[in-house]
């Protein structure tokens, strides 16, 4: 499956744009899901959020959408992966379990200052659940973060995702992209207008892609060109295909019948997200999301 989002959905620019104007800001999430198949969640970066907001956002939305959760800042830019155990239990138990079949690939997104070390990364690895139910264990790790308002109920086990957004000219090597394979961890793929490596491995059974704007990091849009370009590479990773030689630093990717791929828009700060991830759609055969407005140019 392809599904396509935008990287948050509350900013105050959106609202008369990509939003219908005096369209009530409490119901955005509700209005933005209608639109696309999948939202990442921001504010989980940020801070831990409570499980009654993860039940307030899955009644929000579609029974076929997809959250993705970006994972705290706390983890990967404070701790930097160091002695993160307790940290990890109190992210997933704070309320992500809420989600049920809603909750999609937890984002992992590591600082510029953040370098490769194979060791910290194997052991961070090794650590994380790989299903709601090694999830759900976690609950004697936990600390008093969250203590009071802990979520360990699941319906059913389902595997977790994860995902790897890196900043670090020295993660682009052939041992990360081993590392992450050995782990069924996917490799970001991220445009972010050339300030930071775009590493393009295929490193595990589904892909996530995070786009930041084409010339300006958050800021600038795609042009028709750059998305048939991107519809063209989408397309051949959802049909199983790898990545061409030439932009692969590792062997070739295992071969698969098809992938899941997910995308994001991160390039909010003018508007450009929702109405690019609005005309990535009919390019990789989806139908369109109706929108109200137009984006300003």
């Amino acid at each position: 499956m392809i599904r396509i989002g935008i990287s948050g959905w509350t900013y105050k620019p959106w609202r008369g744009t990509f939003y219908p104007n005096k369209w009530p800001q409490k119901n955005e999430l509700r209005y933005a899901a209608e639109k696309f198949t999948s939202i990442e969640i921001n504010g989980t970066f940020y801070s831990l959020q409570s499980p009654s907001s993860y039940a307030k956002w899955f009644e929000q939305t579609p029974a076929d959408f997809v959250f993705s959760l970006k994972a705290p800042r706390f983890i990967t830019h404070i701790l930097r992966l160091r002695n993160a155990e307790a940290a990890i239990a109190n992210f997933f138990l704070s309320g992500p379990l809420r989600l049920g079949e809603k909750l999609g690939p937890i984002l992992w997104q590591f600082p510029p200052s953040f370098a490769f070390d194979p060791d910290k990364l194997e052991t961070f690895l090794a650590a994380l659940p790989r299903t709601t139910r090694a999830a759900a264990n976690l609950l004697k790790q936990t600390d008093d973060h969250i203590k009071g308002r802990c979520w360990a109920e699941i319906d059913r086990d389902r595997p977790i995702r994860h995902a790897m957004e890196i900043r670090h000219q020295s993660f682009a090597n052939e041992t990360f992209v081993r590392l992450l394979r050995r782990h069924n961890i996917a490799l970001v793929i991220a445009d972010t207008a050339g300030k930071w490596p775009m590493l393009q491995d295929i490193t595990a059974d589904f892909l996530y892609v995070r786009l930041h704007g084409a010339e300006e990091l958050y800021a600038s849009g795609y042009t028709d060109a750059g998305l048939d370009m991107w519809s063209k590479k989408i397309r051949a990773w959802s049909q199983g295909r790898d990545t061409p030689a030439a932009s692969r630093l590792g062997p070739p990717a295992k071969k698969r019948a098809k992938r899941d791929v997910y995308i994001y828009f991160d390039n909010d700060a003018k508007v450009h997200a929702p109405f690019d991830a609005a005309n990535l759609y009919p390019r990789v055969g989806l139908k369109q999301p109706a929108l109200e407005n137009r984006p300003e140019r």
